[in-house]
């Protein structure tokens, strides 16, 4: 007994087309998708629904939040100013820290130093804002301008 010739693809021998085929109709699972996509597009507005509630009509002010920083700059021979004006001693200018630190919010403080000035000098003034509760200290430096300065010394 002889095995038959596999039908896929194969013409029998009348010459029509009644063979098989290995190729996949996608025709229905496409029709499926588009089906359930437009049951989803309808019915997700429906479940999305908020409760109707009247909402104040307000009009909005803009706030200053900052409060003006506070500069401090330190020479190299040590004498401290706080925004130009010479400060006599450390008490000074740990009092008039504390009183700056209690506003709300709390100002920053600048430090401006020499780059010829001791490290303890600007040490001092790090230390009496910590000791003043002063949450926020930044130093300001020169900008980088590139080979113009080492060109210049």
């Amino acid at each position: 007994m002889a095995m038959p010739a596999p039908l896929i693809g194969l013409r029998d021998e009348g010459g029509d087309d009644a063979g098989l085929t290995a190729s996949i109709n996608t025709t229905p699972l496409v029709d499926i998708m588009l089906v359930l996509l437009i049951i989803f597009l309808i019915t997700v507005p429906v479940v999305t629904h908020s409760i109707p509630v009247n909402l104040p009509n307000e009009v909005n002010q803009p706030t200053v939040t900052k409060p003006q920083n506070i500069v401090i700059a330190v020479d190299k021979d040590g004498n401290v100013y706080w925004n130009d004006a010479k400060v006599a001693d450390n008490d000074t200018l740990l009092n008039a820290l504390k009183s700056r630190s209690i506003e709300t919010p709390q100002p920053e403080v600048h430090i401006r130093a020499d780059k010829d000035a001791r490290y303890e000098f600007v040490g001092r003034v790090i230390v009496d804002c910590q000791r003043a509760g002063i949450a926020k200290v930044a130093f300001i430096t020169q900008p980088d301008r590139g080979t113009a300065v080492a060109a210049e010394k």
